[in-house]
């Protein structure tokens, strides 16, 4: 079976629909293993983090798929939940030590001096878009530091590509690095970020340069096209991000059918006070309870309206948690709930489908994607009304019906969002460039 047409349905529900990566990942399941062992580095602005989980859960399957990876981030991270977080902390390279990007720096000046001038103007270019400030002038000598230490690394480990993860700053840094040191690179576009300033952020001009970027749907797909030269969008591919395996391997749980949950960061694209909104919309109810987990910026005034209307009982913020307290909160909880106003394709999701648990999402990006009437309840974006009755439907459907969606959802999700499927497709893509 070709790799297309084992993963097509990973962002649709046909064929057609769900074309994954063009002419890229036209190759047969016997290409899935590299014929070399690949050696790769991968770049993150803050790795491991909690709420980028997904980045661990590729990295391991590349592993798995015989790929050598070498992390670095570009902050080091103080949100480690786990031992195994702080195993893997001890395996990246964090490119914001001062002490050595300085000292590489230097060394690059004046072993390269011309070389490191034009870069540096490319890294002012790149981050004065939309106008020349000091603030932009510092970020730009800010990322050709980070540039130099990231390809210094390379060069010292013999490594030919680097990957950033999201087309923010992770990939400015990457783009540079290969400029100085003549490596390529390639990037993953999550969105919703990328696409709120992809002039300011120079998307196409990223896509341009990169050997390939990835797309984690086909909306995000479609908007990469929008801000690119159709030259190359045949360089753009669809690889979906997966769940980690323990969520797939997961034993059923007992659903609490009086008992939702919210898995997300407190910011405003995932649209949490409409949520609470929506609560307090559900008075004539019996008791219920909504239990929010992820933390961030929105928190006070969350928690402030809750209290102002009264609906403590009904919605619990319980910040962050393990991966272990994740999985175990949305297996016994009756639906998952995200009510989100921008987004990619949110793995919150993936996760909860994969543990037989429908979900209530809005129909933006790459949702529709993945959820439907046969999984759950897709509202109108910022439609309180909307939201409040598909949480009054999942408390009150019979437990059958809840188990009939779970139970295509489980079945979605192992089809289209299979660590090692996704991986092999992403090394196949590696093995041509590393």
């Amino acid at each position: 079976m070709a790799i297309a047409q084992r993963v097509a349905p990973a962002v649709g529900g046909s064929a057609r629909r769900g074309e994954r990566a063009v002419d890229l990942a036209n190759a047969n399941v016997e290409r899935y293993a590299p014929r070399a062992t690949v050696r790769i580095a991968y770049l993150t602005n803050l790795y491991p983090a909690i709420s980028h989980s997904f980045i661990r859960t590729e990295i391991e399957a590349l592993e798995r798929a015989g790929c050598e990876v070498s992390r670095f981030s570009v902050r080091r991270s103080t949100s480690l939940s786990d031992d195994s977080d702080h195993a893997e902390a001890a395996r990246t390279d964090i490119l914001l030590d001062i002490p050595k990007l300085v000292s590489v720096l230097i060394r690059q000046i004046i072993a390269h001096p011309v070389r490191t001038t034009t870069t540096f103007r490319a890294a002012i270019r790149q981050t004065c878009r939309s106008g020349f400030s000091r603030a932009n002038l510092l970020r730009a000598g800010g990322y050709l530091a980070e540039a130099v230490t990231l390809a210094d690394a390379m060069r010292r480990a013999g490594l030919r590509h680097v990957h950033a993860h999201f087309g923010t700053n992770s990939a400015s840094v990457t783009r540079l690095a290969a400029r100085l040191s003549g490596v390529s690179y390639s990037f993953t576009v999550h969105g919703p970020d990328e696409f709120d300033a992809p002039s300011d952020l120079d998307l196409g001009g990223k896509i341009a340069d990169a050997a390939f970027t990835v797309a984690v749907s086909s909306f995000g797909r479609s908007q990469l096209m929008r801000w690119s030269d159709p030259a190359h969008w045949n360089r753009i591919a669809v690889v979906p991000c997966s769940v980690a395996p323990r969520f797939l391997a997961a034993e059923p749980r007992a659903a609490d059918t009086r008992r939702l949950v919210c898995v997300a960061r407190l910011s405003a694209q995932k649209g949490l006070p409409l949520l609470i909104e929506a609560v307090g919309k559900l008075h004539d109810l019996p008791p219920f309870r909504i239990e929010i987990i992820g933390d961030g910026d929105q928190r006070p005034a969350i928690e402030a309206r809750i209290a102002d209307l009264g609906i403590g009982d009904r919605v619990r913020l319980l910040g962050w948690c393990s991966p272990e307290r994740v999985l175990e909160e949305v297996a016994t909880a009756c639906a998952f709930v995200l009510p989100s106003f921008a987004e990619g394709l949110p793995v919150g999701i993936m996760e909860a489908l994969a543990l037989g648990r429908p979900v209530i999402a809005t129909a933006i990006a790459g949702i529709p994607e993945l959820v439907d009437a046969q999984t759950g309840w897709l509202i109108p974006a910022g439609c309180v009304n909307a939201l409040s009755d598909a949480i009054r439907a999942a408390l009150d459907a019979p437990l059958e019906v809840l188990a009939s969606m779970g139970a295509v959802g489980q079945i979605r999700v192992r089809d289209r969002h299979d660590p090692d499927a996704s991986a092999a497709i992403l090394a196949d893509l590696f093995a041509r460039h590393a």
